[in-house]
């Protein structure tokens, strides 16, 4: 059902679709905080992610079981195992392990910047032109990396104070923007991988081997450093069962259903409340302070986004 020309009927697909989408972002803006708080229980990174990833596969392999999706030729299964479940592997790896040097909200706004080098990877393959209005993008984009990340964390101009620790050494805060911005990097480099590689292929049975994938990448990390380990507090597993259930199958759900909705375009603009919702969990759980020049920064990078979404046909 659509509006009426003279516009007295609303489309409920659309306030569904973006309810839908609100949720995902939600479940995808935690992400970081259950992993800083996961890892506050007395487990590693490394073996926090592997669980994360294990539960999840489990989750989505007995959906896709039971809803009985064809099978996929061998040689197409293991490159959504390596190069699906390996680039996510890395580039989860990289953001998540940048939350021991930077506050989550700066992860998450530099993080998103990966649209841009999405669109940099496009014009290098000459898959997309490089107009004046990705040009301008491109540099609100940069221009918000430069502000959030020109002045160590040290300075603090203009914090609002939410009773966060003492920041670290410059050295580390450097580390975790380079941690940050080396995801996005990588994710950029990603998402047009995946879109050859995903051809007709249904999303749940490809999600499915990606999160093996990521596992067994995880699973190998947390044994070559010794920190895998299935003794963990009830806290521990209470945290990391929430972030493979409420932050990593549902809110790719409800994703795919808010997309079916509203469209890419649409979808991905919704979607930029995200690293906003990010900076507010971390500042309410984690204790986090907000400051107004990563406020700042994070604006001219989610402009970014939505310039680089507004009338495109097709989002990665």
């Amino acid at each position: 059902m659509t509006a009426t020309p003279g516009g007295s009927a609303p489309d409920p697909q659309f306030g569904q679709g973006t309810a839908l989408t609100l949720l995902a972002a939600l479940g995808f803006a935690a992400v970081s905080t259950l992993t800083s708080v996961a890892v506050g229980h007395g487990t590693s990174l490394a073996n926090v992610l592997t669980w994360r990833y294990v539960l999840a596969s489990v989750v989505l392999v007995a959906y896709v079981g039971a809803r009985g999706y064809p099978r996929m030729a061998s040689r197409e299964v293991a490159k959504f195992i390596f190069i699906g479940g390996g680039g996510q592997a890395l580039l989860v790896g990289l953001a998540l392990s940048s939350i021991a040097y930077i506050p989550v909200a700066t992860l998450a706004f530099l993080f998103y910047t990966y649209p841009s080098w999405v669109t940099i990877v496009q014009a290098v393959r000459g898959a997309e032109r490089v107009t004046m209005r990705r040009v301008i993008a491109l540099g609100l984009s940069f221009g918000g990396i430069v502000v959030i990340a020109g002045v160590p964390l040290g300075a603090r101009l203009g914090a609002v104070a939410v009773g966060a620790p003492a920041p670290g050494p410059d050295a580390g805060y450097w580390t975790g923007v380079g941690l940050a911005l080396a995801a996005a990097v990588v994710y950029g480099a990603y998402i047009p991988t995946m879109q050859v590689l995903q051809k007709s292929h249904a999303v749940p049975v490809t999600s499915a081997l990606a999160k093996i994938g990521s596992a067994a990448c995880f699973l190998v990390w947390s044994a070559s450093n010794r920190s895998f380990d299935m003794h963990l507090s009830a806290s521990a597993w209470g945290t990391i069962a929430a972030l493979a259930l409420f932050s990593t199958v549902l809110p790719s759900v409800f994703f795919l259903m808010g997309l079916m909705r509203l469209g890419p375009v649409r979808t991905a603009i919704v979607s930029t409340v995200e690293p906003f919702i990010t900076a507010i969990i971390g500042a309410v759980v984690l204790g986090q302070a907000l400051t107004a020049r990563t406020l700042v920064g994070g604006a001219m990078i989610v402009s970014a986004v939505v310039i680089l979404q507004y009338r495109r046909e097709r989002v990665a």
